[in-house]
């Protein structure tokens, strides 16, 4: 039986992915740290390794005698660049590391980047491919950039892939449930008064079954793909969509213009410093927030190991709204 290592699985998107490759097959082990919420881990067979991406140590036994390593962890609120960097960078590096030491029949190491890595798009038509340049808005973004950068240049070495993910969605994940929260209450809101904005956005079923394909396949190694969905949605479509799931047939819809958008975002920031957080919202995410496109082709992934988008926006919106209600979150 093929073993793979899973870092981030005690996540929204690492234990989906975990639980598709046990589905698979695949025995999995999963890292975790002594402060980890093992709700999504607990009753399964999953074999659990305490490990730090900043201990070397614990990541030489984490890693020993895997065929796979799906490495699906990062930080993703921090106060400073170097506090991003040392996470997400120099963590994957050290786990890197590790693999070339003590993984030696490893077929594949899948490093989870971001679109944010990439940056958005500058227009509907144009989607950002795997061959643009990479242009990213934030610190957090450029974090992820540099630790691609950094596992590219184990591609002589070991056989990498790397996978970036759009905006995702599905049951688990608490960010995108309010959202769905909001639109419960009657309230649709959305950045920008002018123009629609686009996005990727992909189910987290979508999303993993395309991080277990680059990995399985060949034509893969030393590559980066971006793993999103087909077609391109606004908030405009969206927010009735999870109208319908949520049963809410009346919604307001409050546009926010972006001055306004950016002050809170600013406020939000100001206040995180006050807190022993880092704040998640801030005039950074705010700029985000406020791009036309954030889009991504998945020509290249669909040409080489032929993913495809499975689950249709308005069943994924229903299905995931019916797992909120199943488990008391909406």
């Amino acid at each position: 039986m093929m073993k793979v290592l899973v870092t981030g699985a005690t996540g929204f998107i690492g234990s989906h992915l975990a639980d598709l490759l046990s589905k698979k097959g695949y025995s999995v082990r999963c890292t975790i740290r002594k402060t980890s919420n093992l709700q999504w881990l607990k009753g399964k067979p999953y074999e659990l390794t305490e490990a730090s991406l900043s201990d070397k140590a614990s990541l030489s036994k984490a890693v020993e005698g895997v065929d796979y390593i799906y490495h699906v962890a990062g930080l993703v609120a921090a106060r400073s660049y170097d506090e991003f960097l040392k996470a997400n960078r120099d963590g994957t590096v050290n786990l890197l590391e590790a693999a070339k030491e003590f993984a030696p029949r490893l077929k594949r190491f899948l490093y989870v980047s971001s679109q944010t890595a990439a940056g958005p798009s500058a227009s509907l038509e144009k989607p950002v491919t795997e061959a643009d340049e990479c242009k990213p808005l934030t610190k957090y973004g450029r974090s992820k950039k540099a630790a691609e950068e950094a596992v590219l240049t184990y591609k002589d070495i070991l056989p990498i892939t790397i996978v970036r993910p759009p905006a995702v969605y599905g049951p688990r994940d608490a960010e995108i449930l309010k959202i769905f929260q909001t639109v419960k209450s009657g309230l649709g809101t959305m950045v920008g008064v002018l123009k629609p904005k686009y996005l990727s956005l992909i189910h987290s079923s979508d999303l993993v079954l395309g991080f277990v394909q680059a990995a399985e396949s060949e034509k893969a190694i030393g590559n980066t793909y971006f793993i999103a969905s087909e077609e391109f949605y606004t908030w405009d479509r969206l927010i009735p969509l999870i109208g319908q799931s949520v049963g809410r047939k009346h919604i307001l819809k409050l546009k926010l213009p972006h001055f306004l958008v950016l002050s809170v975002a600013g406020i939000f920031g100001l206040l995180g410093k006050l807190s022993s957080k880092p704040p998640v919202f801030n005039y950074e995410k705010g700029i985000d927030f406020i791009q036309n496109y954030w889009t991504c082709s998945i020509e290249k992934a669909k040409k080489d190991f032929g993913y495809k988008q499975q689950i249709p926006i308005d069943k994924g919106m229903l299905d995931t709204a019916k797992w909120y209600k199943e488990n008391n979150w909406l």
